[in-house]
């Protein structure tokens, strides 16, 4: 496994991952208009080509030199600053940790989260913010393994539709 960041030749393949990730895990949750809007909003080719160019997400991806295993994305500022009682001066957020279906449980993901980790470390930041679906116990747990603890209730929003959603944060100082 290869770990390294976008290019713009990486487009397509990040795309169709983050939508089959997001369908997935959470398309069932959603009328199809909200879905298909949200999609297209996040995870549309041209959405993905202005996160990779422009300045403020930074992805990296797992690769085995063949495909796209998964990836991660790290975004500054980050989303949820204004929603974190803790007091941190510099989060950044992670979003998007995702793997192809076939691969869950390879360590890819953990591979990923510790690249997050060390990044956001790098760059100086004191915490590492995220949002998981209040239901995701998976994803909570594995957050949990690293550090993260919940610090609010958020919403977000697929459309008119509103999940419950936990912010999560590993302060790193």
């Amino acid at each position: 496994m290869i770990l390294r960041p976008a290019t713009a030749a990486d487009v397509p393949a990040l795309a169709k991952l983050g939508r089959e990730s997001f369908v997935a895990a959470f398309g069932h949750l959603y009328s199809e208009a909200n879905l298909n809007a949200f999609l297209e909003m996040v995870f549309s080719e041209e959405a993905v080509r202005g996160e990779i160019e422009g300045e403020e997400c930074t992805h990296c991806f797992a690769d085995d030199g063949t495909r796209l295993l998964g990836y991660v994305k790290l975004r500054y500022p980050s989303w949820y600053a204004g929603d974190s009682p803790t007091g941190v001066s510099n989060p950044i957020a992670l979003g998007q940790l995702y793997t192809q279906p076939d691969c869950t449980g390879q360590g890819i993901g953990a591979a990923l989260m510790e690249w997050a980790i060390a990044e956001a470390r790098s760059r100086g930041h004191d915490a590492i913010q995220l949002s998981v679906w209040a239901e995701n116990f998976g994803g909570q747990r594995f957050y949990q393994r690293y550090g993260f603890a919940k610090v609010a209730d958020i919403d977000f929003w697929v459309g008119d539709h509103r999940d419950e959603e936990y912010l999560y944060e590993l302060r790193l100082d």
